[in-house]
């Protein structure tokens, strides 16, 4: 497999890409239900998966019901969230440091485009020092609408420079990937939770089994 354009920047999802959060925030949200006697289904939590958190509170009230406490479950979750990390701290996923040190040597530049917020983005990436390998952050806070919509990836583009089209986008959601097929880039699924479907396979140039895959594809450009 080759790639359709030049790669002249990537820009990254953060939680289930880079970053292990999204098994640990399911485990969350199970000890929460299971806390007022509910449960959270995985069909419901593959519809939140790389949504912001105000859409993905939708779906909730959707499943618990108009009169849900989002303030509350809001807060137990984050408990449990915080709990689980304090024992075993964000894994990285496999990769990441690899395509990062390969993106150095070529010149490529990069950015991260996450439904997360500012704060998670130093959580997550700090104790690894990546932060400050990324160029540009485009976190929640920058962004009126998230993905699916393609903002996200259409302002990490701007601020890299680059056009959206020359852009390679890597992503493990299906929103994600809806979003970032939306803004023009080149889209790359490396699957984390969810399985790849027929439309995600439609919209993406290719699905990887993880990031040493992407690399790869990307230094193949250059060989």
């Amino acid at each position: 497999m080759t790639l359709p354009r030049k790669v002249r920047a990537v820009v990254f999802d953060m939680d289930g890409l880079l970053v292990d959060t999204e098994q640990v925030v399911f485990r969350a949200m199970q000890q929460a239900a299971a806390g007022i006697g509910g449960e959270v289904p995985f069909q419901v939590f593959q519809r939140m998966v790389g949504l912001q958190h105000a859409a993905s509170d939708l779906i909730l009230v959707e499943h618990f019901g108009k009169d849900f406490d989002l303030e509350g479950w809001s807060a137990t979750v984050s408990g449990h969230f915080q709990a689980e990390l304090a024992l075993a701290g964000i894994a990285l996923k496999g990769g990441v440091v690899e395509i990062l040190n390969h993106l150095d040597a070529v010149g490529i530049p990069r950015a991260v485009a996450t439904s997360s917020n500012a704060q998670a983005v130093q959580q997550s990436l700090g104790p690894y020092g990546l932060v400050e390998r990324f160029d540009v952050l485009i976190t929640r806070e920058l962004t009126t609408r998230g993905k699916p919509h393609p903002e996200p990836f259409l302002k990490a583009a701007e601020a890299l420079g680059i056009d959206p089209v020359e852009c390679l986008a890597l992503e493990d959601s299906h929103n994600g990937v809806r979003a970032a097929h939306a803004a023009g880039m080149m889209t790359i699924m490396v699957p984390d939770m969810l399985d790849p479907t027929e439309e995600m396979r439609s919209l993406a140039v290719h699905i990887a089994r993880d990031l040493h895959e992407v690399r790869e594809l990307i230094a193949a450009q250059s060989s």
